[in-house]
C-alpha cells in the first residue's frame, strides 16, 4: 500500500491510499472528513485506512513476493487494525520495504526500529539519489534468500 497527497487549486486536500496489489482506493485522510482522528486540519478515515490499507498488507503477506508498505506514519498508526497487519508482514517470512515517518515515535516505530533483521536508512540530500539503486539491490538480494 502506499499514500500520496491530494491536491484541489494547489492547496493539499488530503491523502489517499492504494492498494498495489488491486488498484483499490481510499482516503487516509482529509479536510473535508468531520469526523476520526484528527492530525492538524486532516482527520483520518479509519474505514478505508483498514478496508484498503491495513488489507492490502494482509493481502500482500499472503500472495505477493514484497510487502511495500508507505508509510507507518502517525495518521496510519491510529488504526488497531493497520498495527496488526504490519507485525503481521514483519513477521513474515515476506521481505517488507517499508518507509517510517522520521519522527513517529510510537511504540510500534521503536519496535521496528529495534528489530535485527531490520534495515533502517534515513534519506538525506547527500544519499537520495543513490538510494533507488540501493533498495533496488537489497530488494533483489532478499527475494534471492527466499
Amino acid at each position: 500500500m502506499v499514500s500520496s497527497e491530494v491536491r484541489e487549486d494547489d492547496a493539499r486536500v488530503g491523502f489517499k491510499i492504494v492498494d498495489l496489489g488491486s488498484g483499490r482506493e481510499g482516503w487516509l485522510a482529509s479536510t473535508k472528513q468531520r469526523f476520526g482522528p484528527q492530525i492538524g486540519k486532516y482527520h483520518v478515515c479509519l474505514e478505508d485506512l483498514e478496508s484498503v490499507g491495513a488489507k492490502a498488507i494482509l493481502n500482500a503477506v499472503t500472495s505477493a513476493d514484497l510487502v511495500v508498505i508507505d508509510e507507518v506514519g502517525p495518521m496510519e498508526l491510529f488504526s488497531t487494525s493497520f498495527r496488526d497487519a504490519v507485525l503481521k508482514a514483519l513477521e513474515s517470512e515476506k521481505p517488507v520495504l517499508g518507509t517510517i515517518h522520521h519522527r513517529a515515535a510510537h511504540p510500534l516505530v521503536v519496535a521496528i526500529k529495534k528489530r535485527i533483521d531490520t534495515k533502517i536508512i534515513e534519506v538525506t540530500t547527500d544519499n537520495r539519489n543513490e538510494l533507488p539503486a540501493f533498495v533496488i539491490q537489497e530488494i533483489l538480494k532478499s527475494l534471492n534468500k527466499n
